[in-house]
This record gives C-alpha cells, structure tokens and sequence, in this order.
C-alpha cells in the first residue's frame, strides 16, 4: 500500500463530541468512517452504547456499527484483523480514512498492533469466575489493583472480564498483563494521524450527565428489560446496563441506577483519557474547534514527517 495513505484517529473520552468531528472530517476527505467503539458493534445495544443516530449514519459511510450480537465474541484481536482487511480495500479508493471511539485498546491494536500473550491457567479462570459468582468483584478488584495497578487505572472497573483477565494473566504468569499492552509496534503501510478531543473537566462531566438523561428519556431502562436474557454476555457488563440491571434485581431505586450511571461514566471518561494521554503523538483540541483540527491534519498530510 502507498505511504500516502493516512488513517485519521478520533479519540477522547466518551461524550466529547467525537461522532460529530468524525462526520465533518469524512464529509471533508470525501471518506468513511471505522467505529472503535467496542460497545457499538452490538446491534443489540442502542440506546446505552449512544451510537450515532440514524441521520449521523446517513451522513457518512460507518463501518463495525451493529456489525455483531452480544452473543458473538468479538475480541480485540478480532478486531485487528477485520479492521486492517477493510482498510486495505477501502484505501484503494480513499486517501484518508477516519477511525473514531473512545477504546483505546482497539485503536491501539489497529495503529500498534497486538502482542502474542502467553498462554493462561485456564483453571485459575474457573476459580476466578466462581470467586466473581460468590463474592462478586470486590476481592477480584483488589488482588488486580495490587499486581498490576496499570492495567486496573486503565480498564473499564465495571467489566467483570476484563477484570477478571487481567488478574488471571498475572496468577497464570507471573506477569503483568499491562506489561504487555505497550511492548511492540507493528510497522503499518499507511500513516496516522492522532486527534484527541478534550474540554474542561467540569463541562465534560456536564456532557456526561445530560447525555445520561438523554438515554434514559429515549428508553433506555426498556432497552435493558428487553436484554435481560443476555446479561451474561461480555458485552453488556458495562456502565449503563450492570446499574439497572442491578434496580430490575431490586438491588437499588431507580434514582440510584441513573445517578451511579453517570458517576460511573465519569470514572470512566477519566480513565480513557488517561490511556489516550500516554501517546505523545496524539495532538489535542477542543471538540468544536473543527477548523484547527483540519489546518493540522492538512499540515501532517502534506508533510508526515513533523
């Protein structure tokens, strides 16, 4: 492939705005849209998962939206290769591509690539997964937070099985499943260009907390009832759905439900920030301030070397 091919990445934490940038980039270069959101490849998960609306879709060619169901695996390695197979036809007719999301392990194994991990005790994954059962996440949170604390800051802490695999890769190996994550970078045959999108801290958690309100006015709480057949999937142990799963178990009121939904959304916003943060070569704007993001991009196109 041509090195005048450039991949265009949109990240930053969840709310920011990056669906809107993402659109007016692909209306710019007359090009389409790769989702690494991986919540969003379920067709399942609507409302909760705030995937672009059926305008935003119209608007641009998006891929790895709805492309699966909660009851698929889809991992991340997966998702390297499907992504990196699309590119490559759709960089024989497009210049730029755009890749958008806030899952930064995602982005990372399409621009990084993925290390080859060692082989886990699956048995300690069998202990692991009846301790979650017994005693829920609590002793599996502090046991991860002590043998890795960089992999517990930057995974998603309301996603048992992330959770539970990380804590798994160390008992199995003796190492730090973080240590892996950052090791080695795949050459790629395109160039990348890295935006970050960020704000305040005190407008993003309002952003939180209004969108939060959005999903719940457009049905989310139906949404979740409509899904409780598939709570054990991967997919829907996440913010959103685990906080009202846990009210329709009576566990706690609905008030309880939506305010943990955005303080847990919050948490996580901080978090993906913090992965995205570590890539010096990520540059950083306002999420409204479409004109200095294209002046750059245009500028790293025609000169990818700076």
């Amino acid at each position: 492939m041509a090195s005048n091919k450039t991949l265009i990445v949109i990240a930053g934490p969840t709310a920011i705005g990056k669906t809107a940038l993402a659109i007016a980039l692909a209306k710019q270069f007359s090009t389409e849209i790769i989702s690494a959101d991986s919540r969003q490849f379920f067709r399942e998960m609507e409302i909760g998962t705030a995937k672009p609306s059926a305008e935003e879709l119209a608007a641009a060619p998006h891929h790895f939206i709805n492309s699966h169901s909660v009851n698929t695996l889809f991992s991340t390695g997966d998702f390297e290769i499907e992504a990196l197979k699309l590119m490559e036809v759709l960089f024989r007719e497009k210049d730029q591509l755009i890749m958008v999301g806030g899952s930064g392990l995602y982005i990372d194994a399409v621009c990084n690539g993925l290390d080859k991990l060692p082989e886990t005790n699956l048995e300690i994954r069998a202990k692991l997964n009846k301790l979650f059962t017994e005693e829920g996440i609590e002793p599996i949170r502090k046991q991860l937070s002590t043998y890795d604390p960089e992999y517990f800051e930057k995974v998603d802490q309301s996603n048992p099985q992330r959770m539970i695999r990380g804590l798994e890769f160390f008992l199995s190996t003796k190492q730090k499943l973080s240590s892996f994550l950052t090791n080695s970078k795949k050459q790629r045959p395109f160039n990348i260009i890295k935006i970050g999108l960020n704000t305040e801290r005190s407008k993003l958690y309002q952003r939180i907390n209004l969108r939060v309100d959005q999903m719940m006015e457009a049905g989310l709480l139906k949404e979740v009832k409509s899904l409780q057949s598939f709570r054990s999937f991967n997919a829907l142990n996440t913010v959103g759905y685990s906080e009202l799963f846990a009210y329709l178990d009576n566990q706690i009121g609905l008030n309880e439900a939506v305010d943990k939904i955005k303080q847990n959304t919050r948490r996580f916003a901080k978090r993906q920030l913090t992965w995205f943060r570590r890539d010096d070569s990520t540059a950083w704007f306002e999420p409204n301030d479409i004109d200095a993001v294209t002046t750059y991009i245009n500028q790293k196109i025609t000169k990818p070397e700076q």
